[in-house]
């Protein structure tokens, strides 16, 4: 048997809005309900971007906080909080998302092309960012939107050392009009360039490379990020229900390459949180 599959749920994102997807969960109780069903299903982990009473993508602490407790209350899953907002906030707002404590955060390894927008990581930004998750013993998963990202890392990693816990996760956000292709070739590529200091990963395959990078990052060993941040489709032209569903078809997915899902105690070990 190969290891254990760490599925994480990206449940809501920054993009979407409420009135165009309803069943998005934008309020600190449906996001509980969303941690509750999807641990339940098999995720170990939740990526939260956090949204304001209008359902507008925020970075107010006091409601990061009220987020993160909502879901520990209702869960045990690793709460990553991430640290892009959204492409238009500021990078003084983006580290303040440390206070909010959470078990990890997202840390983009440099600036990207986002459709019509710029999301915005430069070197100096990542490298206080890192230090700063040192310091405050949050564990880092590593954004990668393309093969420059890889090589950064390395970079990072080289300067600055390991991430609280000793271990090192990252993950390959595919299929982002401006980042890689989602493409089984071009996880292959990152993969093949992936510092040595690397000692887990996951793919995330955005809209309509959903399943092709759910399917090539179980073929090389990798781990999962499913949810409606990435996809609103469960098949084409079939709107995704909830994020329990996506959490559901990415275990039926694994038992197929015969991978268990972890639990939020295996994924803490696998992280070093």
């Amino acid at each position: 048997m190969a290891e254990g599959l760490l599925i994480t749920v990206a449940p809501t994102g920054a993009e979407t809005s409420k009135a165009d997807c309803p069943q998005l969960p934008t309020t600190p109780e449906e996001i509980a309900a969303t941690a509750a069903e999807c641990e339940a299903a098999g995720a170990a982990m939740i990526h939260l971007h956090v949204r304001d009473g209008e359902h507008a993508p925020t970075l107010d602490q006091s409601l990061l906080r009220e987020w993160v407790a909502a879901v520990r209350e209702s869960s045990n899953l690793v709460v990553q909080l991430s640290s892009g907002g959204s492409v238009h906030d500021p990078l003084d707002k983006r580290l303040e998302v440390l206070d909010a404590e959470p078990d990890s955060c997202s840390l983009t390894m440099g600036t990207t092309n986002f459709g019509d927008d710029v999301f915005s990581n430069p070197w100096p930004f990542v490298c206080e960012l890192y230090q700063l998750a040192q310091e405050r013993r949050i564990v880092p998963e590593f954004e990668l939107f393309d093969l420059g990202q890889v090589h950064a890392l390395g970079r990072l990693l080289k300067t600055y050392g390991l991430p609280h816990g000793g271990k090192v996760h990252c993950d390959f956000v595919m299929g982002v009009p401006g980042g890689m292709p989602g493409s089984a070739d071009a996880l292959v590529a990152g993969v093949a360039m992936l510092p040595p200091e690397v000692t887990s990963w996951s793919a995330t395959g955005i809209g309509r490379t959903t399943l092709s990078v759910a399917l090539a990052s179980l073929s090389k060993g990798g781990h999962l990020r499913v949810g409606m941040e990435d996809v609103l489709t469960i098949a084409r032209g079939v709107p995704v229900e909830s994020n329990r569903q996506l959490v559901e078809r990415a275990v039926e997915l694994g038992r197929l390459a015969q991978r268990e899902p972890m639990t939020p105690a295996q994924c803490r070990e696998l992280l070093g949180i």
